[in-house]
């Protein structure tokens, strides 16, 4: 078996921030659009599962270690939307999906990229085992 530490895979474009939530009276809740392309995630990372792009193994080296996240965004339009009002609602919907807390997330970077006919989020996810934090702290796990 090949040590896969990266995970490359496409889901669809997030709603935009002002689309996620949405009042329901004095209450903030998840929009429509917010809960269904966390079901669009699950799906799509579902099936990545069962074609074993996406192993066991893998999942246990996310767990046990840290996490690179690379994410490019394919708008529209190069202006209509920010680069990063996408990301917390894509980072949560794939480790929520994958059994993972974001916490372990380390490393981000994001790319705003345009393609009318075709919006889309590419997405890398790579399993990091070791961290250097910085020289003068060093990380233990947690009792």
């Amino acid at each position: 078996m090949t040590d896969i530490q990266r995970v490359r895979f496409s889901l669809p474009l997030p709603p935009s921030i002002n689309s996620q939530y949405t009042q329901v009276g004095k209450i903030r809740v998840l929009s429509k659009e917010h809960e269904a392309f966390k079901r669009q995630v699950d799906r799509r990372l579902h099936r990545l599962r069962v074609d074993e792009v996406i192993t066991d193994a893998f999942i246990e080296r996310l767990k046990a270690g840290w996490i690179g996240l690379f994410l490019d965004f394919y708008f529209e339009t190069p202006l209509r939307r920010d680069l990063d009002g996408g990301l917390k609602i894509t980072q949560d919907a794939i480790l929520t999906s994958l059994g993972i807390n974001d916490n372990r997330v380390v490393d981000i970077h994001l790319v705003k990229r345009i393609a009318p006919n075709n919006p889309r989020v590419e997405v890398e996810l790579e399993a990091i085992p070791e961290w250097q934090f910085d020289e003068e702290y060093v990380y233990r796990e947690e009792i």
